[in-house]
């Protein structure tokens, strides 16, 4: 008979027990629900509720078990259906009706409701710190790369010159409000929901401030019904978790393009590439695209949550057993994700002649040119339509801005002097863009020293 089993008359079908169970993947959590329950086992006795006898031999009979999980000496059951019922059912045969007292002031509603938030925290902290590892890695590149120019693309088209170094910096910048949005939405996982009971609270005098100070939450949840129900925090994370695969699916994009013949503008080193099983030549950015693909299996979590949780009366409902494996896949997709793009992108050569060539190709120094006119006293919009009309020259007579003569300058337009040919020199483009934001190498140092001290 199962510990819920006494108004049932006979057990589940086995089939039911299997669909019903949670124990498969809810495992993971043990260390999480152990620890709920020696702080709640302690509060318990603190209060009188059960003898401090009773508390002290749950916690040390909790602290044994956890050791032996740990050293895999323990097997679970899934006839106890949830690693909650596990976990007294394991208690209960080791110390005996002690163990039945556990559960008094609580039900597996706010006790499963505390772990996920206690796990969604953890993994909170563990994928931070791979954020701010990919952060190091994308700043020590750039700072390798300050003087690298390359141009800068809108709608895929060659645009303006800048410098690898700045395209790097921009996903730094990403990735930095990935760390903020995972920092916001801990403030709000780390509520202790135990002590709402399956929706109503309890007539025992627990002190959940006690819980709640030491299993290291900020507060407590203020309202019984919503302690239990509340998965904002999953979605959330979900939708942190998201926007982190997106910024790496954005850069994944570009390391297969920027990897094609086409391109060249980067090498992938052998062990973050795979070949042909028929075509010899090729070298196949496969991590690249792996995490490309992964990132619409993190979405689908995110929506899977959300309609999951769209048509849910207060208070807790079966269906919320279905966030638990949308946030441990979305939480282990993402911690695989960001170390092999992390060593990908450390371990890649940059093509910096081709960067360089391209920068000089596609007239990217035409905003320059019209710029110089504007300096010079012609109003923008005639400026640029002089551009036009020199790049329209330039296409029709295979051609560039700084191979021009003088002569065919001032045939569009009389204002040109000399002194345009530095101006449009891409290096001279890039240098001259120094206000924050921009690519200039002055600039780019001061970020770069800014993101050290922010990782530091």
């Amino acid at each position: 008979m199962k510990l819920w089993g006494g108004r049932f008359t006979k057990s589940t079908d086995s089939f039911t027990d299997h669909f019903h169970s949670s124990i498969s993947f809810d495992q993971r959590m043990y260390k999480e629900d152990i620890t709920g329950s020696i702080a709640h086992a302690a509060m318990l006795g603190k209060q009188g509720v059960i003898s401090e006898e009773d508390s002290a031999l749950l916690q040390k009979t909790l602290k044994g078990l956890l050791e032996d999980i740990e050293n895999g000496k323990v097997e679970f059951d899934e006839k106890a259906e949830d690693i909650h019922m596990n976990i007294e059912t394991l208690l209960i045969e080791r110390i005996g009706d002690v163990g039945k007292r556990l559960h008094t002031g609580r039900s597996r509603n706010d006790q499963v409701a505390l772990d996920i938030r206690m796990y969604n925290k953890e993994q909170i902290a563990d994928i931070k710190k791979l954020l701010v590892n990919l952060i190091k890695t994308l700043n020590k590149i750039a700072e390798d790369n300050i003087d690298t120019i390359m141009p800068g693309y809108t709608h895929l088209q060659r645009a303006q010159p800048v410098t690898l170094a700045h395209h790097l910096l921009a996903y730094c910048e990403m990735f930095k409000r990935d760390i903020a949005r995972l920092d916001d939405t801990y403030k709000r996982t780390n509520v202790m929901p135990l002590g709402s009971g399956a929706l109503a609270g309890t007539t025992y005098p627990l002190d959940r401030q006690y819980v709640c100070d030491q299993l290291g939450f900020d507060s407590i949840t203020l309202d019984s019904m919503d302690g239990v129900s509340d998965r904002d925090f999953c979605v959330e994370l979900l939708s942190c978790l998201s926007m982190v695969m997106m910024h790496l699916s954005r850069f994944c994009e570009e390391i297969i393009l920027w990897s094609s013949h086409e391109f060249k503008f980067v090498e992938l080193d052998d062990a973050y590439s795979t070949g042909s099983s028929i075509m010899p030549q090729k070298k196949n950015p496969d991590m690249a695209e792996l995490i490309r693909g992964k990132t619409g299996r993190v979405y689908g979590h995110l929506m899977g949550m959300l309609t999951m949780m769209k048509g849910l009366p207060l208070a807790y409902n079966k269906d919320m057993q279905e966030d638990k494996e949308a946030v441990f896949d979305a939480v282990d997709t993402v911690k695989m994700c960001l170390p092999v793009f992390t060593n990908m992108i450390k371990t890649a050569v940059f093509n910096k002649g081709s960067m360089y060539k391209a920068a000089k190709g596609g007239f990217t120094n035409a905003t320059d040119a019209a710029d110089w006119l504007v300096k010079k006293g012609v109003p923008f919009r005639d400026a640029h339509a002089i551009l036009g009309q020199l790049v329209l020259y330039c296409i029709n007579n295979d051609t560039s801005l700084e191979d021009l003569s003088m002569e065919e300058f001032k045939a569009i337009s009389p204002v040109f002097d000399e002194s345009v040919y530095e101006a449009i020199s891409v290096e001279k483009c890039v240098a001259a863009r120094n206000i924050p934001g921009g690519p200039s190498p002055e600039y780019t140092k001061k970020l770069i020293e800014l993101n050290k001290e922010y990782v530091g």
